[in-house]
């Protein structure tokens, strides 16, 4: 639509003239007939007869007028609200994490940005960090925040914290009486760790293939919270974030062997992102 045609037509009309339309519209008296006669043209109509001095409205002007008006106030009002939207942060945010950032890391981000942003809804799922990543892929989420693994466009990715993992055992696991630990004592024994798919599997399996040695899976889960407890009772040895080690578990001295995952935050990189969402960015970069 010829918003600027239609604001020089409103304005003529209302006036009663070109001059005194130009001059509330802050324009030359030739601009804005150049204006009207383009509307007229795009309408294939025309607005204004004009009796020597006197210009009055065309029946076809007289339809187009209370309709032009309206259409200018609708554009107004969407102007007014697109400002609104940069000064207040409102709406949905949909977001994915892991159960273990949900529970270890995210409490205290989401507990500043409800106190900052009170009106914002917040849609959260609890998802495996591969079906966070596909979440986001495929648009049904605005990010995710998870375990970071292999990440090709459109999906882009942004480390938040470092996470160490180390390998754990019970108290009374006969590989805690060892006083120095190899990766070949550790797969002497059973262990229990994400699926086989999972980002954090394939950091701790990849350690023992580069040394060719392979692993006893005596159960796979994707919850760490269910690994440390199979790991504390004396079921099999796990490797945990150092952000869950406790009195329950005793860390392995294995020299010259480093675990480490990165948690961070993922989005479409064709995708624009909410001010809700960029909202809650700005967070996670103010941790990192």
């Amino acid at each position: 639509m010829d918003w600027a045609g239609l604001n020089a037509f409103v304005a003529v009309a209302e006036h009663g003239g070109f001059s005194a339309a130009a001059e509330q519209l802050h324009l030359t008296q030739p601009a804005v007939s150049k204006r009207i006669a383009q509307l007229e043209d795009s309408l294939q109509a025309r607005l204004f007869d004009r009796l020597g001095r006197q210009v009055v409205l065309t029946e076809a002007g007289r339809l187009l007028l209370p309709r032009a008006r309206q259409m200018l106030a609708e554009a107004e009002a969407a102007r007014r609200a697109l400002h609104d939207l940069g000064q207040h942060i409102g709406g949905r945010l949909s977001l994915a994490t892991s159960h273990h950032i949900g529970l270890h890391r995210l409490p205290a981000l989401l507990r500043r940005f409800a106190a900052l942003h009170p009106q914002v809804a917040l849609d959260i799922r609890f998802l495996d960090s591969e079906q966070a990543y596909a979440q986001v892929l495929h648009g049904d989420v605005e990010l995710a925040v998870t375990t970071l693994g292999p990440t090709e466009p459109p999906l882009q990715a942004t480390t938040v914290w470092d996470d160490p993992l180390r390998f754990a055992v019970a108290p009374d696991h006969p590989l805690a009486r060892l006083a120095k630990v190899s990766l070949a004592d550790i797969a002497a024994h059973p262990a229990v760790l994400p699926d086989a798919g999972t980002f954090t599997h394939r950091i701790v399996a990849e350690t023992f293939t580069r040394r060719g040695l392979s692993l006893q899976l005596r159960m796979t889960t994707n919850y760490m919270e269910t690994i440390k407890m199979m790991v504390s009772v004396g079921l099999a040895w796990g490797a945990l974030p150092e952000t869950m080690l406790d009195a329950q578990v005793q860390v392995l001295p294995v020299h010259g062997v480093k675990l480490q995952r990165q948690l961070g935050y993922v989005v479409h990189g064709g995708r624009t992102l909410s001010r809700a969402a960029q909202a809650f960015v700005a967070l996670l970069r103010g941790v990192s």
